[in-house]
């Protein structure tokens, strides 16, 4: 009997992954100036202890000021680098991979984490936010500065300085955040790119960004390693990026070294509608997948392993990205595979408390 899909492995490059279930980038804001510390130990540990193939960090920020809020883990200094090394030892250590998410918030950054009340901060602690165009995220945001061409430069260069970090850092996966509404995302969308240069106006002029990072990213990644980028297939609001202008970038970014498509979406523009609901995002996944060849992961309100499986068996994408059902339950892979019948190696610390069908005598 053919064990399920989920459980398979994954190859991406010279990386094979033991099974196809990915952890989502998630912010935690728990970090000072940067810094990742013993909760992202145990945060990302604990989920490649619970059966994983890849764990991804939250969205590491390549600037000071490409941070969501004062609390984001980053990676725009080598002394970042050490605590990462040590996370990654242990995800490794756990039969898992270790995956890094590099990113910039734009127009985004500079509010508070969302447990302490998500706004713009106060002129007093808020710092000098940039964008494609001088264009607020939403009313109450601050009004960012667009950036010049040699802005643009340092930044693509902080994107190939960070991919160098996190490979001393010891990842073996990197994912470009070009989602969410989020600076690469930005420059695509000609909802907030207004730019008449050559890094606006034009579907190409505006995926000029998106591909110059890749580039960097890629001057410095080794080419045995796998490069992923994660985009909002659609900014759910007409006349925005939509499912047809991410077939047109996946094609672009294939060729240049980006080895899978991880396909959100939204997050662009305060006012779109978005309708949430199990397996929602999965059609972009799909239609990438079936229009371009490239590698596709799935990600938003997949919960069941039933549901996962199904995407995987009806070949809508290649990989399962799991975000909030991994906060609820960090060994989901465990129950996943006993629900799907399929023998999985528990850690021999937990060994005792595997489904075996029977609980053995307690000792």
């Amino acid at each position: 009997m053919n064990p399920p899909l989920l459980f398979t492995s994954l190859r991406t490059r010279s990386l094979e992954l033991r099974n196809r279930i990915v952890v989502s980038p998630m912010c935690e804001y728990s970090s000072h100036d940067g810094f990742a510390n013993d909760w992202h130990l145990v945060h990302l540990g604990s989920r490649a202890v619970g059966g994983a193939g890849l764990v991804l960090t939250e969205a590491c920020a390549v600037t000071a000021e490409g941070r969501i809020s004062p609390d984001d883990l980053g990676i725009w200094k080598d002394d970042h680098v050490a605590m990462l090394a040590r996370i990654t030892a242990f995800v490794r250590s756990q039969g898992a991979a270790a995956g890094i998410q590099l990113a910039h918030a734009g127009r985004k950054a500079g509010t508070a984490a969302p447990f302490k009340g998500g706004k713009p901060l106060p002129a007093a602690e808020a710092w000098q936010i940039v964008a494609p165009s001088p264009l607020a995220f939403a009313p109450g945001y601050a009004q960012p500065h667009e950036v010049s061409k040699s802005e643009i430069a340092a930044i693509i260069g902080d994107f190939a300085a960070a991919a160098a970090r996190a490979l001393t850092a010891g990842f073996q996966v990197i994912e470009l955040h070009a989602a969410h509404g989020y600076l690469i995302h930005q420059f695509l969308s000609p909802l907030s790119n207004q730019r008449s240069d050559a890094y606006g106006g034009s579907f190409d002029n505006r995926c000029r960004l998106a591909c110059e990072v890749v580039e960097a990213v890629r001057g410095v990644w080794p080419a045995e390693l796998p490069l992923w980028v994660r985009i909002s297939a659609t900014d759910w609001v007409e006349g925005g990026w939509d499912v047809a202008d991410s077939v047109a970038l996946a094609r672009r970014l294939r060729p240049l070294g980006v080895d899978l498509m991880d396909c959100s979406s939204g997050g662009n523009v305060a006012h779109a509608q978005i309708p949430v609901g199990p397996g929602y995002q999965t059609v972009f996944a799909e239609q990438i997948k079936r229009e371009t060849g490239m590698a596709t992961g799935a990600v938003g309100v997949i919960t069941s392993p039933e549901q996962a499986e199904h995407i995987l068996v009806t070949g809508q994408a290649d990989a399962i990205i799991l975000a909030r059902q991994m906060l609820r339950e960090p060994y989901w892979p465990l129950r996943a595979a006993h629900e799907l019948g399929h023998p999985i190696a528990w850690p021999e610390q937990y060994a005792r408390a595997a489904w075996v069908g029977r609980e053995s005598p307690r000792r």
